[in-house]
């Protein structure tokens, strides 16, 4: 059966509207498919509202305090009520952040030459990129694509916006991440489950390593303590191998499983929507969910 756990609109930084996204699962006969933009909800009325009949959860992304030992860590909250005040505050806290964040970032391209905000008359401002409240560094890197700064989004990552872009047109900036703590008790608060999205890229050496799988079964056994539910085991971007030995940690510790592409449209040309799993493999996660 063909689901998807991760997916991003327009709503962040994908291209494809909430609508067309659910309209496009329905079409290519998935069982389920989770909208879970960036930092926020914007987009889940859309999507929740699109005359599709295939099962439809609403979702978010947060990026969140990694751990001691660790680079990366985005939490996929699912099955979430975006109307709880809690959550509704929460992320607002986050796009604060992000916002400041964002003003450096521009800050920084200001100091190497670039001029991405007070740009002449009929051009457009990086803010416009941005087709709701939150500005992504996909965004950046689409301005700097159109302007002649960068010959494609890996290009414009690799100059500017990756922690180890080179010194003299780095411009990345660290974000504010809320605790691990705080981010699993808003989201069971707001009725949701907390999934560690690919796991791969918990430390930033595994992108040439490979992961450290007894490293992240100790860290994990330690998270599903602190109330982790469950666990991106597959996800498009990974080996086989590590689909495997992700799902064999799930299932040692007890966590649910799930599986997602990551799909953010043009903004990531070589990933398309959807996974296809066995039903085995989703359904402690559908009826966690109450979609059977």
């Amino acid at each position: 059966m063909i689901v998807d756990f991760h997916v991003h609109s327009t709503a962040s930084d994908g291209t494809f509207a909430p609508r067309d996204i659910a309209a496009d699962a329905a079409r290519g006969g998935f069982v389920a498919i989770a909208l879970t933009d960036h930092d926020n909800c914007d987009g889940i009325d859309e999507f929740l509202g699109a005359e599709t009949g295939l099962k439809k959860v609403a979702g978010v992304e947060l990026s969140i305090e990694p751990g001691v030992g660790f680079d990366k860590f985005h939490l996929l909250a699912l099955g979430i009520d975006p109307a709880n005040e809690s959550l509704k505050a929460f992320l607002k806290s986050i796009l604060d952040g992000r916002n400041a964040r964002n003003e450096r970032i521009v800050g920084n391209f200001r100091r190497i030459g670039i001029e991405m905000v007070d740009v002449p008359k009929g051009a457009r401002p990086v803010e416009d990129y941005a087709h709701g409240d939150v500005l992504a560094r996909p965004h950046f890197a689409r301005w700097l694509i159109d302007n002649g700064y960068a010959a494609d989004i890996g290009d414009a990552f690799a100059k500017y916006l990756l922690p180890d872009s080179p010194a003299e047109t780095r411009c990345y900036e660290v974000r504010y991440h809320p605790s691990q703590e705080e981010s699993f008790r808003v989201v069971h608060g707001a009725g949701g489950l907390c999934v560690m999205a690919h796991p791969k890229y918990w430390r930033r050496e595994w992108k040439t390593t490979g992961p450290d799988y007894a490293a992240a079964e100790r860290e994990l056994a330690r998270l599903k303590e602190a109330g982790l539910d469950g666990l991106e085991a597959f996800y498009r971007a990974n080996s086989v191998e590590e689909n495997v030995s992700f799902s064999h940690i799930a299932d040692a510790l007890g966590l649910i499983k799930s599986a997602g592409s990551d799909f953010h449209g043009a903004n990531k040309p070589t990933i398309p929507l959807g996974m296809e799993v066995s039903e085995s493999f989703v359904a402690p996660l559908l009826e966690r969910l109450g979609l059977v």
